[in-house]
């Protein structure tokens, strides 16, 4: 009960946070208040008007009656009526041009009020429009400094759904239900005031209703924002599963489990219906309730107003007024169960947003860190421990080992050893739980980020290619390359001659995650990319695992070239990529069991020697 009500609370927060984002747009907000405020107020001015043209209707009617009565009848009536003869005559003669005025005056109001309204629109518009735009780029940078721990526990669809459908249901309440919102209020607040002061024992018979009504409001308010909530969890996974079916299509295919996923798929939206369903149901109950309402109130006020014009204190036309204000009473009270539905879902986006853009972000820049600047590449791990989890087990421990400038070292081990995680701590993708990486005697924790990462080419094992050209995924870290630039990468990295088989050659469009290349052409372009920025620290993480062998011997010779002067670490399943590498480090559930060249651990180490064995055989088969 107590986390549901933090909950609440804190999306209550969240909302009034984006609602805040509307002080950034003084000048179309004026524009929007300003122009609903006119709009009510031309709309608050009708009824008045009704009321002086049935008022004039029905006088002039009564002194058409009198002046058709006999001469001497006339003036007996018209004294017991306290009325003037000349004057009835004179007011019949004004009636038709009183009329035409009234009805003319409620025309141009009805001009005006459509003229605000559609400024009103447009501007909140525009508004909720800018307002979106601006937390969909604030959540993308947010998402992009996040730290790879944080994607770690959370998954795309849910970042993707929140990004995209959580923003435009907050961008529809901004436009939609907070202007309606101040409309519904002025509008009641404005009707209460003209009653009161028209017909205050009316206005009292109508009071008890009110309270009635925001009870049943604030009640549904209350129940919905958590449903709504839970919506767009339930969307979430949807997305979730849509993304994995499509991202892995392939991998469905072979191995047939269509139906499998589809039935996950299934159940996933089952699950969203549900959900959708007992919201609907909800609202459903809400609206018989506020017709029940309005039609106490239009009851009540047809008995007590009907007493009134009996008993000579109300007009037909104050009637009638008041009844078309009794409306203006109920129509923001209807309107308050679109505008609790907007508000909750919302409320609820709102703070899954926030719930992103207030995330602490485990790696980032130390106040005061500064640039790293030109380096040698001498890179150290002094004791180092890591672990994923602040109470989870080591994955790395008190590992300890010195790179020098220009050295190549080789990480082999099995899988899970750590291999991975050491090269992922040296741009700071995570960061040390104990010890420390330093490069030049510079901790990484105090330099800023892109400076760290500035000095290093990284070439991923999950090859990742954007739905560009050939040459532009090449150039991805330097969008100012030159042409030959991008061409000398690409010969150093061997891609160069498979390009140009291509009928557009650098401009070839890649597809979909490099759907058009084949895995070695994606390793290959991947290398290219790294090499372009003339990293002074190159990581290889397996870069040549999708390769045949004599692709991998043109790359491995292009990068004995390339690695001369830099710092390199490289992750090679193959131990024949490794056998020329300055220093070796064996790794075995997270720490370095033996370290040398490749003649003293054939020596000194019983877990190279079986992999080197083992690889040899199965070269041999």
């Amino acid at each position: 009960m107590q986390l549901t009500r933090n909950r609440e609370s804190s999306a209550r927060g969240a909302l009034g946070r984006a609602i805040g984002y509307v002080g950034r747009y003084p000048r179309v907000a004026a524009v929007a208040v300003l122009s609903l405020f006119i709009a009510t107020a031309a709309q608050l001015a009708v009824p008045q008007l009704i009321q002086d043209i049935i008022d004039a209707i029905v006088t002039n009617a009564a002194n058409q009656a009198i002046l058709e009565l006999p001469a001497n009848v006339q003036e007996i009536a018209a004294e017991r009526l306290g009325l003037n003869l000349a004057n009835l005559q004179l007011d019949l003669q004004n009636a038709p041009r009183a009329i035409a005025i009234a009805g003319v005056t409620i025309v141009v109001f009805a001009i005006a009020r459509g003229g605000f309204t559609f400024a009103q629109l447009y501007s909140s518009q525009v508004l909720s429009q800018n307002i979106a735009y601006e937390l969909r780029n604030d959540l993308f940078a947010k998402i992009q400094r996040l730290s790879f721990s944080y994607h770690d526990r959370n998954r795309t669809g849910q970042l993707m759904i929140r990004a995209t459908d959580d923003v435009e249901r907050l961008r529809l309440f901004l436009a939609q239900g907070l202007l309606m919102a101040l409309q519904a209020f002025v509008l009641l607040g404005g009707t209460l005031i003209i009653l009161l002061l028209t017909n205050l024992s009316l206005t009292l018979v109508i009071l008890p209703i009110l309270p009635i009504a925001t009870v049943l409001f604030m009640v549904f308010g209350r129940m919905a924002q958590p449903l709504f909530r839970e919506i767009q969890q339930r969307l979430g996974r949807v997305n979730n599963v849509l993304q994995e079916n499509l991202a892995g299509f392939k991998v469905v295919k072979a191995f047939t489990t269509e139906p499998r996923e589809k039935a996950r798929f299934g159940e996933s939206i089952d699950d969203l219906l549900e959900q959708q369903m007992r919201v609907a149901r909800i609202f459903s109950a809400l609206f018989p309730f506020i017709f029940l309402t309005a039609n106490l109130g239009q009851a009540a006020i047809l008995y007590f107003g009907g007493r009134q014009i009996v008993e000579g204190t109300l007009t037909l036309g104050e009637w009638q007024k008041f009844s078309l204000y009794l409306i203006y009473i109920f129509i923001p009270m209807g309107q308050l169960g679109f505008i609790i539905s907007l508000m909750a879902q919302a409320a609820a986006s709102a703070d899954r947003i926030f719930e992103i853009l207030d995330a602490e972000n485990e790696v980032q820049d130390r106040p005061g860190a500064g640039a790293l600047q030109e380096v040698s590449g001498r890179v150290q791990f002094e004791d180092v421990s890591f672990r994923y989890f602040s109470h989870g087990e080591d994955v790395l421990r008190n590992v300890d080992f010195t790179a020098q400038p220009g050295q190549t070292i080789a990480l082999l081990g099995g899988t899970g050893s750590g291999k991975s995680t050491i090269i992922n701590l040296i741009p700071r993708f995570y960061d040390v739980s104990e010890g420390r990486v330093l490069i030049d005697g510079h901790d990484v924790r105090d330099v800023t980020i892109d400076s760290l990462r500035q000095k290093i080419g990284i070439v991923l094992q999950e090859t990742t290619l954007f739905n560009d050209t050939i040459g532009a995924n090449i150039a991805f870290g330097r969008p100012d390359a030159t042409q030959e630039q991008i061409s000398a990468a690409a010969r150093a990295a061997a891609a160069h001659d498979f390009v140009m088989e291509f009928p557009m050659g650098y401009d070839t469009p890649v597809g979909e995650r490099g759907s058009t290349l084949s895995g070695g052409q994606k390793q290959r372009v991947a290398i290219a990319r790294a090499l372009l920025m003339d990293p002074h620290i190159l990581i290889l993480d397996d870069s040549t695992s999708s390769v045949d062998l004599q692709t991998e011997y043109e790359i491995q010779q292009a990068l004995d070239r390339l690695m001369e002067g830099r710092t390199s670490f490289v992750i090679a399943q193959r131990i024949s990529t490794v056998l020329n590498a300055d220093q070796i480090l064996v790794l075995e559930n997270g720490e370095i069991v033996a370290r040398g060249v490749h003649e003293e651990l054939m020596e000194t180490s019983p877990i190279y020697a079986e992999i080197y064995h083992s690889q040899l055989e199965d070269d041999a088969t």
